[in-house]
């Protein structure tokens, strides 16, 4: 060992801007797939002060292999893959680069909210087959119609204000977003089921509101709804996801989250036309690979430099 601090990372790489801001510590990388032994045989041997998260979980068997770990710092937002209440028991402080991809996962949510209105992908694959659908095909027009975003922070605000932009009404529900801008109308979730002719997810998953989009909700909503997740998998039965498209109470589903990641093949949703699927790469771009580990490690310095009794603060 080099005598440095340690710093692991569950990943297989950071940006070269945070590695300069981690200069002074050894970073060590647990590959792009990095499973639960493989942390706590890198935590036992390197004892490190912060991990930053990329990849995998990190629970309490992890936490304890590294005795001198101060906080677990999140590349990118969702904190989900991090067990908090065992790291508050520990006195480990977690953390997450807030906003840092918020421009990438918000073009990402209106790509696949346009996809799916314009036909994007079954009019490609027409066109390539041949086919010339002018005569009978018809898109829908986003402008006028409403659309109801879960959750309010810097990535659905951004969304939000695309949304506007093209003439959306844009409602939303976020029971911890403060001084909305006023082209969003705060509402209930009862109202976004029953308002929306578009959803988008942007929210964190909770034990409270896993599945929240379920039989109960998606029945609820207009017939014909359109369906965006870029938020996390586990908010959506995907089930009762998929009924609800095949039924047509669902007209389409733009998703780059999973209950299971990397998705399981074959996956019940392969093969479905009106259900279009990225690989989890909202935020995943030049530039928010970039802010994401920059605000990794500056989370990460800024723990470090506290005393440790207010790390967790």
């Amino acid at each position: 060992m080099s005598g440095r601090r340690a710093i692991v990372v569950t990943g297989a790489d950071l940006a070269p801007q945070a590695l300069e801001l981690l200069k002074d510590f050894e970073v060590l990388y647990a590959g792009k797939t990095p499973q639960e032994a493989d942390l706590v045989a890198l935590c036992r041997t390197h004892d490190p002060v912060a991990i930053i998260v990329r990849y995998g979980k990190v629970g309490a068997a992890v936490m304890d292999a590294a005795p001198s770990l101060r906080v677990i710092s999140k590349h990118g937002s969702g904190t989900d893959t991090i067990d908090k209440d065992a790291a508050k028991a520990r006195g480990i402080a977690v953390r997450a680069a807030v906003g840092a991809n918020a421009a990438a996962v918000a073009e990402q949510a209106l790509a696949l909210l346009l996809a799916g209105a314009k036909s994007v992908v079954q009019l490609n694959a027409r066109m390539h087959a041949g086919h010339w659908d002018k005569a009978t095909h018809k898109s829908v027009e986003l402008h006028g119609r409403t659309i109801g975003l879960v959750g309010l922070g810097a990535i659905g605000q951004r969304f939000a204000r695309m949304c506007d932009a093209m003439g959306m009404q844009v409602i939303g529900f976020d029971p911890f977003a403060q001084d909305l801008p006023g082209f969003i109308r705060g509402v209930d979730l009862a109202t976004i089921w029953r308002e929306s002719d578009a959803i988008s997810l942007h929210c964190p998953l909770t034990p409270e509101n896993r599945d929240m989009v379920n039989a109960r909700t998606l029945a609820a909503c207009k017939r014909g709804v359109m369906l965006v997740n870029t938020a996390r998998g586990g908010l959506i039965d995907e089930t009762a996801l998929l009924d609800a498209v095949r039924s047509g109470q669902v007209a389409c589903a733009g998703l780059d989250s999973f209950a299971v990641e990397p998705m399981t093949a074959p996956h019940p949703f392969h093969g479905e036309p009106n259900i279009i699927l990225s690989p989890h790469i909202g935020g995943v771009t030049g530039d928010a690979y970039v802010n994401m580990g920059v605000g990794a490690a500056n989370n990460v310095l800024a723990v470090l430099a506290q005393p440790v009794a207010a790390a967790h603060v």
